[in-house]
């Protein structure tokens, strides 16, 4: 299951929708059942009844939308957290000459950056040094606090994809005293989908191919199995610093392959076109403005 919060382009609210396959068609879950809520983070916070009931409607085949009849947006919108972990890629560490990081490092994004699929990534006048960095994103499911590595994935609900678009400039001690709250939580800064595709679909977090191309030229090509820090870990690890809600989001770091570090060195310009891939959940396309 695939679950995407989505707009008819006939016009109406934002529904609630579940997709079984890429591309397929979507399932309006929120207008056969009006228990249901129109968004992921209501849908989760109430529980794992809904889900049950969420399985029966798609079973059922009700109120099923062609793909091209609706808009996709943003599957996780208003989070109360998005965190991040840095320098979690072996190879995004080596292309920095950096050692690996004994424990992770988090730093976090507003939710107001969240971008729809197919959406616009605004490139702020202010910075002259726009990067992409593809990541897998995992959903958290339910209250977690204090949890240990082998419980970690009981939590989550399942995976979707994001790019951390970074202004590299703003990443320095020359601004905003070094802090990379700006450099990160500029507005449209987080696009993200094009689904949530639930843990049981998804499977191990491991061994999943993750792409990031720009204009059609690849730039990050690797695979989950090159994470220093596991997503068991990671849970484990934040669940001992704050409480993961419902509808978290965490972000499990990038590969190599960002501009910063190219040589020469590349960035961001309007008219661009980012396409990040994660084998499992799909491409998530957005456009430079």
């Amino acid at each position: 299951m695939r679950f995407v919060q989505f707009r008819c382009l006939k016009g109406g609210p934002q529904r609630l929708g579940v997709q079984l396959t890429q591309e397929g068609d979507v399932i309006d879950i929120s207008a056969v059942d009006s228990s249901i809520p129109n968004n992921l983070v209501q849908f989760l916070e109430n529980g794992p009844s809904l889900l049950e009931k969420a399985k029966r409607i798609v079973g059922e085949g009700k109120s099923t939308n062609q793909l091209s009849e609706v808009e996709l947006l943003a599957p996780v919108t208003r989070p109360d957290k998005i965190l991040c972990v840095g320098l979690n890629y072996k190879a995004h560490c080596d292309e920095q000459k950096k050692p690996y990081p004994v424990e992770p490092f988090f730093f976090n994004k507003f939710p107001s950056t969240i971008v729809s699929p197919n959406g616009k990534v605004t490139h702020p006048p202010n910075t002259k040094k726009l990067d992409w960095e593809v990541e897998l994103t995992v959903v958290i499911g339910q209250k977690c606090r204090n949890v240990q590595a082998s419980d970690a994935l009981k939590y989550v609900f399942g995976y979707t994809i994001a790019q951390d678009i970074s202004a590299r400039d703003w990443q320095t001690p020359k601004k905003n005293n070094g802090q990379w709250l700006f450099a990160k939580s500029m507005d449209t800064f987080c696009p993200l989908g094009p689904a949530v595709v639930v843990k049981e679909a998804f499977g191990a977090p491991n061994d999943k191919t993750i792409k990031c191309s720009i204009n059609g030229s690849v730039k990050q090509n690797s695979n989950t199995n090159d994470l220093i820090h596991s997503v068991e870990d990671l849970i484990a690890y934040l669940s001992h610093c704050v409480t993961l809600l419902p509808g978290d989001l965490i972000l499990t770091g990038t590969p190599g392959g960002v501009g910063l570090y190219s040589n020469p060195q590349q960035f961001l310009a309007p008219g661009d076109v980012i396409e990040s891939e994660i084998s499992g959940i799909g491409k998530l396309i957005s456009h430079v403005v």
